[in-house]
């Protein structure tokens, strides 16, 4: 088939503009916009891959720290003394700190956490008609203990209007090995 077409120089430009500007459409359409669209897909991806890598850095450290925290803590447990009870050392320290005679009730108990295992071993004991020097200084005794020994509850109620003594009900635990 043979086109013959006859045009004059106007039309011979708009025919060669419009198939210019149809070949730019379809390269921009077909070449340049997907290009452009996959550098953005993959920078979306290299984005969320980077933040990944910093969960994954900061879950280390956790771990690590955690890790630590559970080696000291075995430590501690291994270097405690062999016969040791929560009871018996809650009863000693109340008697180096002259509290014994206040002691209302001491109610031992023990649990196992059901996630790890471990057996806790507790102790509730109730103090009387004390004074706050005397109490801070029976916590601060429980707390700093290398028994690996914690106050987990403490309750304190004054006695009296002006008496200037207190009653506490303390919770105490300790992991057992």
């Amino acid at each position: 088939m043979n086109l013959n077409l006859n045009l004059n120089q106007r039309e011979k430009l708009a025919v060669s503009g419009a198939a210019l500007f149809l070949s730019v459409f379809f390269i921009a359409q077909f070449i340049v916009f997907p290009v452009f669209e996959k550098r953005d897909a993959l920078q979306e991806q290299v984005s969320g891959k980077q933040a990944m890598l910093l969960d994954m850095k900061l879950l280390r450290a956790e771990y690590l720290d955690m890790q630590e925290k559970l080696e000291s803590s075995q430590e501690g447990l291994r270097n405690r003394a062999a016969n040791f009870t929560l009871f018996s050392f809650l009863d000693q320290l109340a008697g180096d700190t002259n509290l014994k005679d206040h002691i209302a009730y001491m109610k031992p108990s023990s649990t196992v956490k059901e996630d790890s295992g471990l057996k806790i071993s507790r102790v509730e004991l109730k103090l009387q008609e004390v004074t706050m020097k005397d109490l801070i200084a029976y916590l601060f005794k429980v707390e700093t203990a290398n028994n690996m020994v914690m106050v987990k509850r403490l309750s304190i109620t004054q006695t009296g209007k002006d008496s200037g003594l207190v009653t506490a009900v303390l919770q105490v635990e300790t992991f057992e090995s």
